[in-house]
């Protein structure tokens, strides 16, 4: 073969292995919008808080493609995803749908954080529950619909454990505490809890409350006082929870849309 025979076939083999990069890229790149986003045509992200909220899910509670398993959530992926739909053009407004009965109070944190730097509406979707870390992580959207039947609030921390002390005696069964620091296994449930230990859990879970109850007075433009004599750890119907101030509108995924199509000024699609 000429030279210039080979310099042409050499010219083809670029161009063809060019046209499968492109076909390529651009087969991921729309697999990666629609596990986002759900779909081209949508122009309202769906995120989900479903299951027990925390700051990670470890590799325990996925399987091995890497799906979680176990009924919760994690702030990290609700937040990469509010990032996200924050910088796709194509998407005018975030919905954060929940239904949970809590989880850990950073989550939370982080997600009400992330719905308040968002610049495109926000809007919290309460289903049957949201309580407790869920709730707080409601609070930052710029709006929040519940259901009337819908169980909403429960403000309030816990750390409460089972104590075995008295089972392992009875058993036969001998805790050996080989520990350093005064207070390092005082979460250990073979053990009794002593009363220095008691108060000192006691204090921390206090300054947890007031920040839970600072967060939503805050996030809700409501008086701290009010906050804090709703903040007994019970939870309330919708109806209940809209006389109190912790939602703004009584309805669900219809009532969303109709809001968010006068907000943004087009019809809702909603990703899925």
């Amino acid at each position: 073969m000429s030279k210039t025979g080979k310099f042409i076939e050499t010219i083809g083999v670029i161009i063809m292995l060019m046209a499968i990069a492109v076909f390529w890229w651009e087969t991921i790149n729309y697999t990666m919008e629609d596990d986002w986003f759900g779909e081209e045509s949508c122009n309202v992200s769906n995120i989900k808080l479903q299951g027990n909220l925390y700051s990670y899910i470890s590799q325990a509670d996925k399987d091995e493609n890497g799906i979680t398993i176990a009924d919760a959530v994690s702030s990290e992926d609700i937040v990469r995803a509010i990032e996200n739909a924050e910088w796709n053009d194509s998407i005018k407004a975030i919905i954060l749908e929940i239904n949970s009965f809590g989880g850990r109070g950073v989550a939370a944190e982080e997600v009400a954080n992330a719905l308040k730097r968002a610049k495109k509406p926000t809007v919290a979707l309460i289903r049957d529950n949201a309580n407790s870390a869920a709730y707080w992580s409601a609070t930052g959207s710029d709006i929040i619909f519940a259901s009337a039947s819908s169980d909403v609030g429960s403000i309030g921390v816990t750390n409460s454990y089972l104590d075995n002390a008295e089972k392992n005696e009875t058993d036969g069964i001998t805790f050996n505490q080989l520990s350093a620091g005064k207070f390092k296994d005082m979460f250990n449930s073979d053990k009794p809890l002593t009363d220095e230990e008691r108060k000192l859990i006691e204090r921390d879970l206090k300054i947890l409350h007031e920040n839970f109850i600072k967060a939503v007075a805050e996030n809700r433009k409501m008086d701290i006082e009010k906050a804090r004599q709703l903040a007994d750890g019970s939870s309330m119907p919708g109806q209940m929870a809209l006389e109190n101030g912790l939602i703004d509108k009584i309805g669900g995924r219809y009532e969303v849309e109709e809001y968010l199509k006068e907000k943004i000024g087009e019809e809702v699609e909603i990703c899925r």
